[in-house]
């Protein structure tokens, strides 16, 4: 099995959190740390893109994101990204990158709670990057998803198929 890059984008994955003022921020990447927690023997290049709110990411942001997916010399791609925007951002993944397997993967909560689903999310991705076909899936909870076969229901916080 070839390598596997990661690309970090941000999102409530990676966020800390300021006990004095109450607000969710971000300093670094908690990805390191969460691969040595989940004992991860896979060879992995990581490479920070940005450190945004998935509702403040840009266009520039995702043809950032596709560039850097386009450019990569592996062919299994996981990114780490905010819930709220992940299907806009695979749209264009889908649209602009061939001839790669890409994963996006998030949390509900920061890894720095303790709590976060973000370290099984991370496995999820991690696992069937390796097995699915070339094109654009999105992992949560266990669960795969073609990038247009999916949605986050706002109301329950759960990523579901679309019917």
């Amino acid at each position: 099995m070839p390598g596997i890059r990661i690309f970090i984008t941000g999102g409530t994955f990676d966020k800390a959190y300021d006990e004095i003022r109450g607000r969710l921020y971000f300093q670094d990447t908690h990805l390191p740390d969460m691969l040595r927690m989940g004992r991860c023997r896979l060879e992995v290049e990581i490479r920070t893109l940005m450190m945004v709110d998935s509702l403040e990411m840009t266009d520039v942001d995702r043809e950032l994101i596709a560039r850097n997916c386009r450019e990569a010399p592996e062919s299994h791609i996981v990114i780490t990204h905010g819930t709220d925007t992940m299907v806009e951002t695979a749209r264009l993944l889908a649209r602009e990158v061939e001839g790669k397997t890409i994963v996006l993967t998030g949390a509900m909560i920061p890894i720095a709670f303790g709590s976060s689903d973000g370290l099984f999310n991370l496995g999820g991705a991690l696992t069937a990057v390796q097995a699915l076909p070339t094109g654009v899936h999105l992992v949560m909870n266990g669960r795969i998803f073609d990038w247009d076969k999916v949605r986050k229901n706002r109301e329950t916080g759960v990523f579901e198929p679309l019917s």
